[in-house]
């Protein structure tokens, strides 16, 4: 029992909701596009909550392995830091996770798509989704693990917020609007700056063990700056769909979790102990969810 315990705080399941959060956007975008929609639907939950945590699991191998988990970090231990889960251990469950979000990938796209075999587009975002799985291996893992030369930021942006929206609209209508643009920037902006906050967190103990995140390269008070241009961009994204697209009072609900996003900016400028950043992650990550969910309510509803 204790080792189940272990392998789903390994997966840290606190972190599905962000992940979601692309899914839930693209779907609100696509929903009324596809006789499939229930199936589709929950293939790209289950593909992308796959692909999260690979991610986690990624993760926890990379940083130990690199020595970046170690007892000056903020944040809580990882299971392998901790040393309840072995390396040969993880290895086995990296390929296992994989292999599944693999599988269920190749589902959704056969749901998606009619005749697989010679349609162009199923090979397409099949090997995006070969690319989406590399992403979250490399990371942390490998000798050019990206997490660690700064170009984290920019992959979570576009695999959270372009691929995870865009991607999730076109297995449900096979086309896209340049409008859809808008709300996936804003989710991909929202869940960089959940990154953002997570390497200002940790950015000492980073520098020190040789993980050069954006927030090393520009130092703290530019990262506080930059993760405002994040929210403040993200929400313009937002008012500039909503303006566009308003017919209706009722999707003034859009913009009701700004007020977590506001409180979080106090927070981010006032701080002075790094560890205070911890709680913030968890804000951010919910009002993604919640901005996802209400996004969702507005499309459908109104």
């Amino acid at each position: 029992m204790k080792k189940v315990s272990v392998w789903i705080g390994a997966m840290r399941l606190r972190t599905l909701p962000l992940a979601m959060s692309s899914s839930i956007t693209g779907v609100a975008l696509a929903w009324e596009y596809s006789s499939n929609f229930s199936l589709i639907f929950s293939l790209v939950l289950l593909t992308t909550i796959l692909l999260q945590i690979l991610s986690n699991l990624a993760n926890d191998y990379g940083d130990f392995k690199k020595g970046t988990d170690n007892e000056e970090r903020i944040g809580p231990k990882r299971a392998m830091q901790k040393q309840d889960i072995t390396e040969p251990q993880m290895k086995k469950a990296l390929i296992l996770v994989a292999i599944l979000a693999l599988l269920s990938g190749i589902a959704l796209l056969n749901a998606s798509f009619e005749s697989i075999l010679t349609n162009f587009w199923f090979w397409g975002m099949l090997g995006l989704g070969l690319l989406a799985i590399w992403a979250a291996l490399a990371y942390t893992m490998g000798d050019r693990a990206y997490g660690y030369s700064g170009f984290g930021d920019l992959f979570v942006f576009v695999f959270f917020g372009l691929v995870g929206v865009l991607g999730t609209v076109f297995l449900f209508t096979q086309f896209l609007f340049p409008l859809h643009l808008l709300p996936a920037a804003a989710i991909g902006l929202f869940a960089t700056a959940v990154l953002n906050l997570n390497n200002m967190r940790d950015y000492k103990n980073d520098a020190a063990s040789g993980k050069t995140t954006l927030v090393v390269k520009m130092g703290i008070e530019n990262a506080k700056t930059y993760h405002a241009g994040l929210l403040l961009t993200g929400w313009a994204c937002v008012t500039a769909y909503f303006m566009t697209t308003f017919h209706h009072p009722g999707q003034l609900i859009l913009f009701a979790p700004a007020i977590l996003f506001v409180k979080n900016l106090k927070v981010v400028y006032g701080v002075k102990d790094e560890g205070e950043l911890d709680p913030e992650l968890k804000k951010i990550a919910l009002g993604t969810f919640a901005f996802s969910l209400v996004f969702f309510f507005a499309q459908v509803v109104f």
